[in-house]
């Protein structure tokens, strides 16, 4: 299982919002760049609206960002589109076998061991803003 794309697909919504911000982000024009169905970002869209990130007005086309480039972390992005529960990136089984060795301690023995690992992740995209995705695609397309 992977990650749910309405990360990837939140990043690609705010960075286009600021490389087009003196256009119109509407639902429509966003899903054409993401190549998705319009609803499916105004879902994302809500989500970050409820997270701060972006305004949108009700009757209006067209999305903005609610604060500046630098102050979105991709772990805010991460947490406003309901990626997965706080320290639950990686599942366990349930119920493995009280009589094998392994079963009775497999739960204790990796647990400790994934909450460390998306601790880290989590860490990492911490570090990357929204400004440095937006940098690195204009450096790429060579925009003004």
């Amino acid at each position: 299982m992977s990650i749910s794309s309405r990360f990837s697909v939140g990043i690609h919504i705010l960075t286009l919002i600021e490389i087009n911000k003196t256009g119109i982000n509407s639902s429509e024009f966003l899903a054409s760049s993401v190549n998705t169905n319009p609803a499916v970002i105004r879902k994302i869209i809500g989500m970050l609206k409820n997270a701060g990130l972006v305004n949108v007005r009700p009757g209006i086309a067209g999305a903005q960002l609610a604060k500046e480039l630098s102050e979105i972390s991709l772990l805010d992005v991460y947490k406003a589109v309901n990626v997965v529960a706080d320290k639950e990136l990686f599942s366990v089984h349930d119920n493995p076998s009280p009589d094998c060795p392994v079963g009775r301690n497999i739960q204790d023995a990796v647990i400790p061991i994934f909450s460390i690992a998306q601790t880290a992740m989590e860490k990492a995209l911490s570090n990357v803003t929204i400004e440095d995705v937006v940098k690195d695609i204009i450096d790429k397309e060579k925009i003004k």
